[in-house]
């Protein structure tokens, strides 16, 4: 009973008539300098007057950063229920969470966080004895912001290379410590970025990393990765590159030694999409790498070897993936034979105890079913509902699996599974204080300007009436192959606990249905994604689940230019805008850090006219101009590395320069934060609470 009181402890209470003249904005933007620097592209010229706001290490762009903070702080602060809202995202954030477990060596591994910890703390315990803390990320900065990325482990467990990020960059720095001591080993290795560490013997691991950049580290373009070989008890400076470079320039390498220790996989690519692979036999000394695809039309990854076998995940003639198998002696595509057939769901494979998990995204929910190696169903995975899996991996040696599951009426839980009988059973359930089951979540269709059918997931609090006046955030993606499936927040509980409705937008541009899905939301047809997305907005307001001025919409990266271009084409149709770590010049993107990596999913200005107009076209910073907006709040972090902040900084200044009503267009820029990764908690719950202050705010409605 005391949960059910927690969940239903805030009321909403319309205050419409008063909105206007509480929620306008009334105070002064900073003063954003215009400059006269012009590109020209094809013989048409292109005005970019915030050109300055790109460096990022000049004084005048962070006096501006200060300025537009303290801002967009002043308005947040106004709101009178912004405390509240705070208070109960702590409440309901503060539960022990955990994550599946992990076997190296004696010991098994989990993370666990106790509530309000601002970095999950890595723990191990050996058999039935306590658990115990063997890396504390809370203990490597003092306000939080420097965090665990990754750690590998050696095959019997006895060495470990961890990897930290500062201030939420991309750029990680590698420590090796003995797992029995705690001491570390060697020295640390650094500017290492877009890398794991894979362990060969006890000797050293392979790592990828760019050269150091010359200008700045957080926005200078990284053009070539290298992988490398680092012996233990050596310098850095000595480690032996091994694919990459001026021989075999690629924007993306990565290197894996199998857990077998047979064979180093090689990947190489030049964009997001599309991937060499190779391979090196380590037993033979001085072996070549060995080819096994070349060129980028295509995606492989090796899934799993076994006696000189190699089982390799393909969409080549599959455009939602097969399985395959291969003679490692002759690799190449003409001697693959299917082991697990493509059907009509995209695949992923994971693989543990010498059994295949076919993972398939049917209608962006995950359906499981375990394979033999010879490629023979075996068993369903029974799931509690439509929502998302997660995890089904280990050593080759283990009898049981762990997964997590989760929907957005189903907070994350572990369950433990038995690959021999085939049976689940509850490890660890969710400790999060509220009853789920007051919610409920439902998978409609709809149709896009072309005719295109779209899922879309919307979730809300039961009892909820169609009069469209719900408070609806509407979320998407659309890009990189990547699929929206369900998962629990705890965030999206404090609006939906106040009436709101969470709705999930699966666009083109997307995984949830394959290659064609992805390729139909890219180049020349990306504005089938902002399509698709206006056409939910419209889904939504037509249905009555709400009306354009309840409408708000949410995306960040890919999604970030989502919301920009769709905001900046139909500012008409949203009453609030969430345009978060967007990518915002279309014109200028490939000029930075790893963006011409994206140029499968966009194209490039310098690719065509045709390209080049095309973008003009869409491009957030280059189509503000002289309109009413919504009310927008921008966020992006000073030390994202990623999708650098100047072009959120680009997007603002425009917004605020085009700005013709009294609808606040602000920008939220977070200090010592980068693309999102591991940001710590008390940051999250107050980037949060200003988001939904703010929707609240502008939606013209109170929070008791």
């Amino acid at each position: 009973m005391k949960s059910l009181a927690i969940c239903s402890s805030f009321l909403l209470l319309s205050m419409a008539a008063q909105a206007q003249s509480k929620t306008s904005f009334t105070g002064q933007y900073p003063d954003t300098k215009k400059t006269t620097q012009v590109d020209e592209y094809f013989g048409t010229k292109v005005s970019d007057p915030y050109r300055w706001l790109e460096d990022d290490r000049s004084e005048e762009t962070k006096n501006w950063v200060v300025a537009q903070n303290q801002v967009t702080s002043s308005y947040i602060a106004q709101i009178p229920f912004r405390e509240n809202i705070k208070n109960r995202l702590k409440e309901l954030w503060n539960y022990a969470k955990y994550t599946a477990p992990f076997k190296e060596g004696e010991y098994t591994y989990f993370y666990k966080n106790d509530g309000l910890q601002n970095q999950s703390v890595l723990y191990r315990q050996k058999g039935n004895d306590l658990p115990e803390v063997f890396l504390d990320p809370n203990k490597f900065s003092t306000d939080g912001t420097t965090s665990l990325q990754g750690i590998d482990f050696t095959k019997d467990g006895s060495l470990a290379a961890y990897q930290i990020s500062e201030g939420g960059s991309d750029w990680r720095k590698v420590i090796v410590i003995d797992t029995r001591t705690g001491q570390k080993v060697g020295d640390t290795l650094y500017d290492v970025k877009f890398s794991g560490t894979s362990w060969y013997h006890n000797e050293g691991f392979y790592y990828s990393s760019y050269d150091k950049p010359k200008g700045s580290e957080l926005s200078e373009k990284t053009q070539f990765h290298k992988l490398y070989f680092h012996k233990l008890g050596t310098s850095q400076s000595q480690d032996q590159m091994i694919f990459g470079g001026e021989g075999t320039p690629r924007r993306y390498v990565s290197g894996g030694v199998t857990e077998d220790e047979q064979f180093l996989v090689i990947s190489a690519a030049n964009a997001t999409y599309g991937n060499e692979l190779y391979i090196k036999d380590l037993t033979q000394k001085d072996s070549k790498i060995v080819s096994i695809v070349t060129g980028f039309e295509h995606e492989q990854s090796i899934a799993f070897t076994d006696k000189g076998k190699l089982y390799i995940e393909t969409n080549q003639g599959a455009p939602n993936r097969k399985l395959v198998v291969v003679d490692a002696k002759t690799p190449t595509k003409e001697h693959w034979k299917t082991v697990i057939p493509e059907t009509k769901f995209p695949l992923s494979i994971s693989t543990v105890g010498r059994k295949f998990f076919a993972h398939y995204i049917e209608d962006a929910v995950s359906k499981v079913y375990q394979y033999s190696l010879d490629g023979k169903k075996e068993k369903t995975i029974e799931l509690p509902g439509l929502g998302t899996a997660g995890g089904f991996g280990g050593k080759v040696d283990e009898t049981e699996t762990y997964y997590t599951y989760t929907s957005y009426v189903y907070p994350s839980t572990i369950f433990k599974y038995d690959l021999k009988t085939g049976k689940s059973e509850l490890y660890k359930a969710s400790g999060v204080k509220c009853d789920p089951s007051l919610y409920e979540s439902k998978q409609l269709f709809y149709h896009s300007k072309d005719g295109e059918k779209i899922p879309m997931i919307i979730t809300y609090k039961k009892g909820m009436k169609l009069n469209g006046k719900n408070p609806v955030m509407l979320y998407g993606y659309g890009g990189f192959n990547i699929s929206l499936t369900p998962s629990f927040s705890v965030s999206n509980l404090v609006f939906m606990e106040n009436g709101g409705i969470y709705a999930v937008a699966n666009l083109r541009g997307g995984g949830e249905y394959g290659d064609k899905w992805h390729n139909a939301g890219t180049k020349l047809k990306k504005q089938n994604v902002f399509n698709d997305f206006i056409a939910a907005g419209e889904y939504l307001i037509k249905e009555k689940y709400t009306s354009k001025d309840y409408l708000a919409i949410s995306g960040g990266s890919n999604g970030g230019l989502l919301v920009g271009a769709c905001m900046t084409q139909r500012p008409d149709l949203f009453k609030v805008c969430f345009p978060a770590v967007g990518v915002m010049d279309m014109l200028r993107y490939n000029k930075f850090t790893a963006g011409a990596g994206w140029a499968y999913d966009y194209g490039t200005a310098e690719d065509s006219k045709e390209m080049f107009n095309y973008l003009l076209k869409y491009s957030p910073v280059h189509n503000t101009k002289k309109q009413c907006y919504p009310a927008t709040l921008v966020t992006t972090g000073d030390h994202d590395d990623r999708v650098v902040p100047a072009h959120s900084f680009k997007f603002a200044a425009g917004l605020q320069a085009g700005q013709t009503c009294k609808n606040p267009v602000l920008i939220r820029i977070e200090t010592k934060a980068g693309h999102g990764a591991g940001k710590p908690t008390d940051m999250i719950i107050a980037e949060q609470a200003d988001k939904w202050a703010f929707l609240f705010w502008n939606m013209g409605l109170d929070v008791k």
